[in-house]
């Protein structure tokens, strides 16, 4: 059985270390089996401010890279949280906040980006998920996007 962990190295993705939390919160929390994980963004290359909105300063397809940068992101913080990716029993829902233009209509597109890399990771059972995306007005830092997300986990063993 091939584990998330391999999967992410056949895609040449390492995860990095969990950020930490940028305010008074937890970026996990456990209750009841399921794991709530607090909105983690994209994260920008060394020497880049990722601020600006989808539609103006970013097309679609640079959202969509950035979804999935963010969906990275998120898989370390529950790394961090739950020791192993195979603790994931289902990846239940998936929410998107996209800084946008008011005219951007592409919001479905760019949230790809983080449910694709998540159903190769995961598989298609485990990484199929309820998903809602909106445009806001703003986000905090002026970051293009984030994403946060509920899952179900295995006890550990």
């Amino acid at each position: 059985m091939t584990t998330p962990e391999a999967r992410l190295a056949a895609l040449g993705i390492t995860l990095p270390a969990s950020a930490p939390p940028a305010g008074n919160y937890a970026t996990c929390v456990e209750a009841g089996g399921l794991l709530f994980v607090s909105a983690r963004a994209p994260r920008a290359a060394p020497g880049e401010v990722l601020k600006g909105r989808l539609g103006a300063e970013y097309t679609a397809e640079q959202g969509y890279a950035m979804a999935r940068s963010a969906a990275v992101e998120l898989l370390a913080a529950v790394k961090a949280h739950a020791g192993a990716l195979a603790r994931i029993e289902r990846f239940a829902e998936l929410q998107g906040f996209l800084n946008t233009s008011p005219e951007f209509e592409q919001h479905a597109e760019v949230l790809d980006g983080a449910s694709d890399l998540l159903a190769a990771v995961l598989g298609p059972d485990a990484g199929l998920h309820a998903r809602s995306v909106v445009g806001v007005a703003t986000l905090r830092k002026g970051l293009p996007l984030t994403i946060r997300a509920v899952l179900q986990l295995r006890p550990e063993a």
